[in-house]
């Protein structure tokens, strides 16, 4: 696929730190047929001024900003309403992505024409493709393994269109439930090597335990309320009740880990 044009997506909010490494990293790939579309979503730092000095050296690099803030899943919307290429990928501002990553990623998915969704995961140490059967029916009966954020991810862009893209209900666990969306509706492959380096730091969202908590019940029990999912009447009950026991689980230990009576409370 060296002739797919990919857009790569990188959303930005005060990442002045260290959005000028995840540019570069993108400018650098062995693949070159790539458009960069950055959207931040109001930053009061320096990012978009550091952003737009790529922009007047490359003409692959474009750069929006929000006129109010969207929150993480709408403004990756936002960027892909933006995109044009054939494939979409994301590179977060504070992340970067191998230099030969897009085109490793490409050259997979050249190999299996019905997986509209490509995703690393590297523990088997091999290629498999899933029909969205199997994926599904694995994923939440045996071993999750569709938990990867949109960075380790390369979706066709009419396939990501047809199915609407993000739902921004859920917070940190927005891609928690696209994946399963995405997963249910095409083939996906997964691909046995990582393409990205994933940068952790304090200002992540991931760091928020109570957020996180409530998400990742919420987005599993509407998950499957609102998707096919080829499950029986007695699997989807088993799983609803896992989901509440894990739910409680959680909140008790969370709970006990910061004694805040009053989140526990808004919970429940």
């Amino acid at each position: 696929m060296e002739n797919s044009l990919v857009s790569v997506l990188m959303t930005s909010y005060n990442r002045e730190q260290y959005i000028a490494e995840a540019i570069e990293s993108v400018l650098a790939s062995t693949h070159t047929k790539v458009e960069l579309i950055v959207v931040d979503d109001g930053s009061s730092d320096r990012t978009v001024e550091i952003a737009k000095q790529f922009a007047s050296q490359d003409k692959r690099v474009m750069v929006y900003q929000n006129s109010n803030n969207l929150g993480d899943y709408a403004n990756r919307n936002k960027a892909a309403s933006y995109a044009t290429g054939e494939w979409i990928m994301s590179v977060d501002s504070d992340d970067k992505i191998n230099p030969d990553g897009i085109e490793k990623v490409l050259n997979c998915m050249a190999l299996y024409p019905k997986a509209e969704f490509g995703m690393s995961y590297f523990r088997d140490n091999k290629m498999v493709e899933f029909d969205k059967v199997s994926a599904i029916r694995k994923h939440l009966l045996q071993a999750p393994f569709l938990a990867v954020g949109p960075g380790g991810t390369i979706i066709k862009r009419k396939f990501f269109e047809k199915i609407n893209g993000y739902s921004s209900k859920y917070g940190p666990a927005g891609d928690l439930y696209f994946n399963l969306k995405a997963a249910s509706q095409t083939h996906i492959l997964m691909l046995p090597f990582e393409f990205h380096f994933y940068r952790r730091h304090e200002g992540q969202e991931i760091n928020n335990s109570f957020s996180y908590l409530y998400n990742n019940y919420n987005y599993l029990k509407d998950a499957l309320n609102e998707l096919e999912l080829f499950l029986s009447p007695k699997e989807k009950k088993w799983l609803h009740n896992k989901n509440n026991r894990r739910f409680l689980v959680n909140l008790i230990k969370y709970f006990f880990k910061t004694r805040n009576i009053g989140r526990v409370k808004e919970l429940l």
